[in-house]
């Protein structure tokens, strides 16, 4: 199994939804709409999207370190 990373193509913002969604196996807009609706409950989603963004590599520098 391949490492979660940011795709340079299809993302939003910064791309934690689509690499979830890759992993998941579902559509980039399925979990847009649920991190949105997440949005509704009390909790820190912004800040964990913030952090995922950060620790999620973008997908170009995982290429640029495997040597493809």
């Amino acid at each position: 199994m391949t490492g979660l990373a940011r795709p340079t193509h299809g993302r939003m913002i910064g791309g934690v939804c689509a690499a979830l969604a890759r992993r998941f196996g579902t559509s980039a807009t399925t979990m847009r709409v649920l991190f949105v609706l997440s949005c509704l409950l009390p909790g820190p989603q912004f800040l964990l999207y913030i952090a995922l963004w950060i620790l999620f590599p973008s997908e170009d520098r995982m290429d640029a370190r495997s040597g493809w």
